[in-house]
């Protein structure tokens, strides 16, 4: 009888938490191969607790020092090896290994050095560190069926706390309109999980609308970071947040002024991100990785507070307020396009070289209406009242202009009217999607990468691929450092509205 083969895998990754986190699709399409396979991690010591939850990893190994490991990994007598770190101290320990088997990442490094140094650019380099993980999988012949890392993959020992006396958190978010929205699963799942204690959050006057709209917050704290408030604020919210005797602290915001004043608030349990600027005035981290979603991310951060696993279920928002529901149907009804079929647009953005041409929206707008029986109702900030105006005078149709006429709760509650939402990478993108409307996001100098697309089942990203000069900022920029624009340019009126309208087919 031909003996059975073993699959006693070791996997190298010597970096970073954040890094590491991505690897949970590696170790599942593995463990899908070969579902009998032993695998063992080596990881530095500081990570070994936090990662020790995962389902798919058997055993971590610490890495001592480089005789010390290799004796070890030559001792346990692995059948195969994949060097996911690509150093000279990986490559060492693997050629002295003694494992027949091995397959290694190619983290172009020279291709890297290239880029940072004369700014040259490589195809190589428009792959995802994570597609390129699961490249060396390849060579042993493994199917990629996972190429995502989800939010309950990871199980992080929480902080030493008595949950039972946890009387009031602190969420702290002083970011942009998005970037808060995306906090809201946060605050509402915090609260879910303790529900005797007072939610507080710490917020720009820009977004305090966006929280008061929760019924899960009993106290709004406004750090207005404008002008002189980014220095003298500093002192003036810390004090406020220890005023409230906050038990618990978690900053989605990974800047150093969020965690100097968390230090300063004197709360004693303050959780940010490990790639946080000031993540030395937290006591405790956890891991952040760009290939995880926004929302999924924040969710994270109570993973610091209790041993707990989130859903996708735990990421949507329920309800606006009754009082803007009233006056969104009113607006509706005003317009009069009510009982008509509603798509959502959102030409604008806080940055210039986000926004795909207005001529381009005004184009799908009159397709949509003609072809497709669909009525446009254009959205946007205080600031895009012109814009708005401008798209409905290039259209040849009759779509409703509520850029800046809506708030930002009214905005929220605008959604469950309508059937899609069209939209640049903004704000709204993440309020549609955050209320379950089927989202087209058209994506230009940012990626998905960057972990900001529409998030769940039934959306779609629009952009144009193979441009080495993508992402060209976190953000966006106010513009083009290449002077051609290709990213938003190069996106067609036919591309948007084929997608626009196989997505309207599907609900």
């Amino acid at each position: 009888m031909k003996k059975k083969q073993e699959h006693k895998i070791l996997v190298l990754r010597l970096s970073s938490l954040g890094d590491i986190v991505l690897l949970s699709p590696v170790f599942k399409n593995i463990k899908a191969k070969w579902p009998d396979a032993h695998i063992t991690l080596l990881v530095k010591r500081q990570f070994a607790q936090s990662l020790s939850g995962h389902p798919d990893i058997d055993k971590i190994m610490i890495f001592k020092s480089f005789s010390a490991t290799l004796g070890e990994i030559r001792k346990a007598k692995f059948t195969h090896l994949l060097d996911l770190h690509s150093t000279l101290r990986t490559r060492l320990l693997a050629l002295f290994s003694g494992v027949a088997n091995k397959a290694r990442y190619n983290k172009n490094a020279l291709e890297r050095r290239l880029y940072v140094k004369f700014k040259r650019p490589n195809p190589a380099l428009e792959k995802h560190t994570l597609e390129k993980y699961l490249d060396a999988l390849k060579v042993w012949d493994i199917p990629i069926r996972y190429s995502v890392p989800k939010l309950d993959d990871w199980v992080f020992k929480p902080a030493d706390l008595d949950t039972k006396e946890v009387g009031s958190i602190c969420i702290f978010q002083t970011s942009f309109i998005g970037d808060s929205v995306l906090t809201t699963p946060l605050v509402q799942k915090a609260a879910h999980l303790f529900p005797k204690a007072k939610i507080i959050v710490v917020t720009r006057p820009q977004t305090a609308e966006i929280f008061q709209s929760l019924k899960e917050v009993s106290k709004i704290i406004i750090d207005d970071k404008r002008g002189f408030g980014k220095i003298i604020g500093i002192v003036k919210t810390a004090k406020a947040i220890k005023e409230n005797n906050v038990d618990v602290i978690l900053v989605p915001h990974r800047s150093f002024r969020s965690a100097l004043i968390a230090k300063l608030s004197g709360v004693k349990v303050r959780i940010g991100f490990t790639n946080s600027e000031g993540r030395f005035f937290y006591t405790k981290t956890v891991p952040f990785s760009w290939m995880v979603h926004d929302a999924e991310r924040n969710l994270y951060l109570l993973q610091g507070i209790v041993n707990e696993n989130f859903k996708s279920a735990d990421l949507r928002i329920e309800s606006a307020g009754e009082n803007a529901e009233e006056s969104v149907k009113k607006m509706l009804d005003d317009a009069g396009v009510k009982g008509k079929t509603l798509a959502g647009v959102h030409p604008g953005s806080v940055w210039p070289t986000k926004c795909w041409p207005e001529e381009n929206y005004a184009k799908l707008i009159t397709r949509l209406e003609r072809e497709l029986g669909v009525i446009s109702v254009i959205v946007g900030g205080k600031n895009d009242l012109d814009l708005g105006e401008q798209v409905v005078r290039l259209a040849d149709a009759h779509p409703v202009n509520f850029a800046s006429k809506t708030t930002l709760t009214e905005l929220m509650a605008l959604m469950k009217h309508l059937k899609i939402f069209i939209t640049n990478d903004s704000g709204p993108m993440h309020i549609a999607t955050a209320f379950g409307v089927p989202t087209l996001g058209i994506f230009g100098p940012t990626t998905k990468e960057l972990g900001f697309f529409p998030y769940g089942e039934g959306h779609r990203v629009v952009e144009v691929k193979g441009l080495p000069c993508r992402p060209c900022a976190l953000h966006g920029g106010k513009k083009c450092p290449q002077g051609h624009f290709k990213c938003m340019r190069g996106i067609t009126v036919d591309e948007v509205f084929g997608s626009v309208k196989e997505m309207l087919n599907k609900n």
